[in-house]
């Protein structure tokens, strides 16, 4: 008999503030601004893996502010 092993899931962590600032500073060394944290928080949702904020924290850099910020 075999055993067919399932592939493990990445476990998901809080998109926090604080997860996200704590992601900037490890991958960037600088600290992301309010409204980029909010852009990485509405994307992402409550809960995602640590792959996803970190690419995320990454490309939010690269973006076009208007695309970060909301319009009023």
């Amino acid at each position: 008999m075999t055993n067919v092993l399932k592939p493990k899931r990445a476990p998901k962590v809080t998109v926090s503030e604080s997860n996200i600032k704590k992601a900037a500073m490890r991958l960037m060394q600088r600290p992301l601004v309010s409204p980029e944290v909010q852009y990485i928080q509405r994307v992402l949702g409550a809960t995602a893996t640590q792959d996803a904020v970190d690419e995320k924290v990454i490309a939010v850099r690269k973006m076009p502010w208007s695309s970060i910020v909301i319009p009023e």
